[in-house]
């Protein structure tokens, strides 16, 4: 995860300008682990894992339909719908499309699965433009971090509920890595017990610019009140939009019949929550540094 995060870091400075290959580069790099095949899997309770080796995406049963929790790239739309009918679910049961935060890697099949679903897409009111447009905040004529713009049907502010049949997800706003950054909290039952899951939105400064001209007005603001949120809630499972941010595939691999969850780690958010932080406050000096430099 670290090095995951240091990776996106490292090009934050270049996300525009005579720096624009690099950025083209670094994707290129990072896209075969994002459209490599994931075995779906029952994660815990009634969610289920429909993602991709890089990139997270969600199922969440419920006595009414189903509720989709992000997408990945475009061309991994058509994997992820078969992820669903593998786990024996159907496309047309969606009846909600949730999303944390809209950049291309999470928002690509939004449109189309939309389309074919005829589900509704609830996200953050921060980024509904963003969502509605198909750009990358503050870089609008970046083509690299373009995805299919797609209509927004209900937009979320802090404590707002989602609800469909038996199950109930509040958001929380967590803005910082997106202006509307949202994540979402649930209840599901492991064994007999409630516990508390979080799709945590992000929280890492990724290609977005914090000092000079930020990627938005007020975003060091946002991602310190995030980070002070995050580690203050009591989460049991922790989960993001990036396998690497709870480790999803040590966790698989040690499932087993009969034995606890490992996806069960109290306390975990708080941790990476803490350590998001202080990379945070690193790069946040690096580009502080730069400027001065530049000047």
């Amino acid at each position: 995860m670290r090095r995951f995060a240091a990776a996106l870091c490292a090009v934050a400075l270049f996300a525009t300008g005579a720096q624009a290959q690099t950025l083209k580069d670094f994707l290129a790099a990072v896209t075969k682990k994002w459209t490599t095949p994931f075995e779906p899997f029952q994660l815990i309770g009634n969610i289920y894992y429909v993602g991709t080796d890089g990139i997270a995406v969600y199922i969440i049963k419920t006595s009414q339909g189903l509720i989709l929790m992000d997408t990945a790239l475009p061309q991994s739309t058509g994997m992820i719908k078969d992820s669903i009918a593998k786990l024996g679910f159907k496309v047309a049961d969606i009846k909600y499309i949730l999303n944390t935060h809209a950049h291309f890697d999470h928002t690509g099949g939004f449109a189309e699965i939309k389309k074919e679903s005829g589900a509704q897409l609830i996200a953050g009111e921060r980024d509904k433009p963003l969502l509605e447009g198909g750009y990358y905040p503050g870089d609008e004529k970046n083509e690299d971090l373009a995805f299919p713009a797609v209509k927004v049907d209900r937009a979320v502010k802090e404590g707002d509920k989602v609800t469909l049949g038996d199950t109930t997800l509040t958001a929380h706003a967590t803005p910082g890595h997106s202006p509307g950054c949202t994540s979402w909290e649930m209840t599901v039952k492991d064994g007999g017990q409630d516990r508390e899951v979080l799709f945590f939105c992000s929280g890492t400064v990724a290609l977005n610019r914090l000092v000079g001209q930020p990627t938005y007005p007020g975003i060091v603001d946002d991602y310190r009140a995030t980070y002070a949120k995050a580690k203050a809630m009591k989460i049991d499972v922790l989960l993001g939009p990036h396998p690497e941010v709870y480790g999803m595939q040590d966790k698989r691999a040690q499932m087993k019949d009969g034995a606890p969850n490992p996806f069960v780690k109290p306390g975990e958010l708080t941790t990476y929550a803490a350590g998001l932080e202080q990379d945070f406050d690193k790069q946040l000096a690096k580009q502080t540094a730069a400027l001065q430099t530049a000047k």
